[in-house]
């Protein structure tokens, strides 16, 4: 089985938009469940931050053709082209975080957050269909493979996996993450916010 990718991927980012629930659930902890005297709380910030989860701060929107061709014996073969729009999230699992990988000094926060990752990978449906499929023209007496497409969709979503990479998902939803973290320590009353190596 072959995967030919025939056209250039069109990419579209977007930041999401995390920071105003972010902020907005921030000042709601501030005002109803954080007073300004318990910012030294270090693991009762901990779990601020914690409580954000699977924390998606970007998405690409990625758009190409994917031809997938699969020999048939004893010669022959069956292809189908898929024009395909997928959406990749990225972001960091804050659940990761652990007491060691958070410090407070003062109104000073250090944080060595997790490594980013692609969090979801899938297809529109609605922008996901199929150009062409065939099957050589001297071996007409071999049917369609009813499970091609499936196939050919798994394909294309791992395509669109690696596209994504290549084109810095992972650098961006870590710098995304951390403009995130940020503005919700800031609400709660951090002056200076620092991220260590990971």
């Amino acid at each position: 089985m072959r995967i030919v990718e025939i056209a250039e991927p069109m990419l579209k980012r977007t930041f999401i938009a995390a920071i105003a629930v972010t902020v907005a659930v921030g000042v709601y902890i501030v005002i109803v469940h954080f007073p300004s005297r318990q910012f030294r709380d270090t693991p009762g910030l901990l779990l601020q931050v914690q409580q954000l989860n699977e924390l998606v701060s970007v998405k690409y929107s990625v758009q190409k053709v994917v031809g997938l061709r699969e020999d048939k014996l004893p010669f022959g073969s069956e292809s189908i082209l898929l024009v395909v729009q997928g959406t990749v999230l990225g972001g960091v699992d804050l659940k990761e975080l652990e007491e060691r990988d958070f410090r407070v000094e003062e109104k000073n926060v250090f944080l060595r957050l997790p490594q980013a990752h692609i969090l979801h990978v899938y297809l529109d449906d609605k922008h996901t269909h199929v150009w062409d499929r065939r099957i050589t023209w001297w071996t007409p007496w071999v049917p369609f493979n009813p499970d091609f497409e499936r196939k050919a969709r798994l394909a294309a979503i791992e395509s669109i996996r690696v596209q994504a990479e290549e084109m810095g998902i992972l650098r961006d939803a870590r710098r995304n993450a951390e403009l995130t973290i940020r503005t919700l320590l800031k609400t709660l009353g951090a002056i200076n916010v620092t991220f260590m190596p990971t």
